[in-house]
């Protein structure tokens, strides 16, 4: 929440930053995009789950999400992506304010906020230009904790150790905020 306010006050005061207006703007895109990626790659994870299980809905993560991500990216003209602190795939790693983000919400869960509301957003100024950045987080539900509980399958285990050998993504339990959905844009 700092940061959000910081980068609000110094977004006001720097010409190139967005107005309140555009910013709402900004935010609002943020979210329909960020809800068209969950939606989309929920989908997907529940049509494999219904069809091969939680084996399937590997397969998916692997090979689907990151393809449903461009996708979204393109057809909204920002960049979508999911990041992690405990990452199962090394390119989702959470790094810098994403870091910091993803422990607010943490904060805010352990003070009672439902992980499926958190949310955060601001204006940036980075070493190569002006960016706006959302961040929304990912709640793990029940069928999360096939691939990202304490009690996977040996099966499921054994397809994740082959995939993803550095995995950090398991001893979740349900209500955990497992990381969050990334949506950035360059603004110049």
């Amino acid at each position: 929440m700092k940061n959000y306010l910081i980068g609000l006050c110094v977004a006001a005061l720097l010409p190139g930053y967005l107005s309140a207006s555009d910013e709402a703007e900004e935010l609002s895109r943020a979210k329909l995009a960020s809800a068209a990626f969950a939606t989309a790659l929920k989908s997907e994870l529940v049509i494999a789950m219904q069809s091969g299980g939680a084996l399937e809905a590997i397969e998916v993560c692997h090979t689907r999400a990151h393809s449903i991500a461009s996708q979204v990216s393109q057809e909204t003209g920002m960049q979508l992506s999911r990041v992690s602190a405990r990452n199962r795939n090394p390119g989702n790693a959470a790094q810098g304010w994403q870091l910091e983000v993803l422990s607010i919400f943490e904060q805010r869960r352990l003070a009672g906020e439902s992980p499926a509301t958190l949310s955060w957003h601001e204006t940036a100024e980075t070493g190569s230009g002006i960016e706006f950045r959302y961040m929304k987080a990912i709640p793990t539900g029940g069928l999360c904790l096939q691939c990202h509980g304490t009690g996977i399958a040996p099966d499921v285990a054994e397809k994740l150790a082959e995939l993803y050998p550095q995995d950090k993504a398991v001893g979740y339990s349900e209500g955990d905020i497992r990381g969050a959905f990334l949506v950035t844009r360059r603004l110049d």
